[in-house]
């Protein structure tokens, strides 16, 4: 039995504390709000994921020292937009024989970082590694198979997590192109925001098609670029979280996207789904950082960027990707 602490405890955190729980764990979670870690601790809920009953062996607190203190494994899984934030306040607690597993996505804008860079750039001590892959929190809370990646520049790292995490319903493969995990797991968001608009506008399964093929496609132009594995694009932290991502009910990115494509401004989109993070919003940014950087061209992301922080209409975007001069499909 391991001591596992999980910072954060959002869908994600808790789904991922029940599948750790189910394998023998002792697991703690840390949360943002007092609210929260109430509703886990004394009616042994999730307010994000209402079908999940919590068992006696996960318990939550608000405070830092008592969730990491006595941790091998401390599972980050906050906003993107708050892990830098969240290693600085924990640096002082940590030890280099605690292993840091990142559960989140996303690039850093501004230094265009995948986030276990930002974390080694804190902790270079520690051993840190990644989970990631088409597994919405609503199903991995319910216990439906779901098949995910694990990947760390450590290969023995790697085996290590795939044996914590996996279980019967919970299936663990390893990738050691970490650069390329998190890439395609940050940047399929932003697809996945342009596949809700195609919902909202009704265009159907011709534009829905299209919208996934060519957005993987631009995906793997900016990931080859920076280095990483072409076919990591093609596996299930590329293809695969795109796939879920884009086609279910699910997925928030989808949802606020469906927002904007029945008229509604990006931001307000964003407020009429409670708060709730939109990662697709933040990774845009980065990948147009990234798209300038390498010089690539990737017109659906390009346009996506604009209709979030130009309030492009979501009809004109369509028209100016559809009306470009004719290409070679590769």
């Amino acid at each position: 039995m391991k001591n596992i602490a999980i910072l954060g405890s959002g869908g994600w955190g808790v789904a991922l504390s029940l599948i750790l729980n189910k394998n023998g764990h002792n697991v703690k979670l840390w949360s943002y709000t007092e609210e929260e870690k109430n509703i886990i601790n004394n009616e042994r809920k999730c307010k994000f994921l209402p079908q999940a009953v919590i068992p006696e062996g996960i318990t939550c607190y608000n405070g830092y020292d008592e969730v990491i203190n006595d941790a091998d494994y401390i599972i980050v899984v906050t906003p993107s937009s708050a892990i830098r934030g969240t290693m600085n306040a924990i640096k002082d607690i940590v030890k280099e024989n605690q292993v840091i597993i990142l559960a989140s996505k996303g690039i850093e804008p501004g230094t265009q970082k995948i986030y276990t860079d930002v974390i080694e750039e804190i902790f270079p001590n520690n051993k840190i590694g990644a989970i990631s892959g088409p597994s919405h929190a609503e199903e991995v809370s319910r216990f439906i198979p779901t098949c995910v990646v694990v990947s760390s520049k450590d290969d023995n790292l790697s085996h290590e997590l795939q044996e914590l995490f996996m279980n019967d319903i919970f299936r663990v493969y390893i990738n050691n192109d970490l650069l390329g995990v998190e890439l395609g797991a940050a940047l399929k968001n932003i697809i996945a925001l342009a596949s809700g608009i195609c919902a909202g506008m009704e265009l159907g399964d011709n534009s829905q098609a299209a919208l996934i093929t060519r957005g993987l496609l631009e995906i793997t132009r900016i990931g080859v670029a920076m280095g990483a594995n072409h076919d990591t694009f093609y596996g299930l932290t590329g293809f695969g979280d795109l796939f879920v991502t884009c086609a279910s009910l699910n997925s928030r990115n989808r949802r606020c996207g469906t927002l904007i494509g029945q008229g509604h401004k990006a931001q307000e989109a964003k407020e009429m789904l409670g708060g709730m993070v939109v990662e697709g919003m933040s990774a845009v940014d980065a990948a147009m950082e990234l798209i300038q950087k390498y010089d690539i061209y990737a017109p659906i992301i390009t346009e996506m960027y604009e209709v979030i922080h130009n309030d492009k209409p979501a009809k004109e975007a369509v028209a100016d990707l559809m009306q470009r001069s004719g290409k070679n499909e590769f």
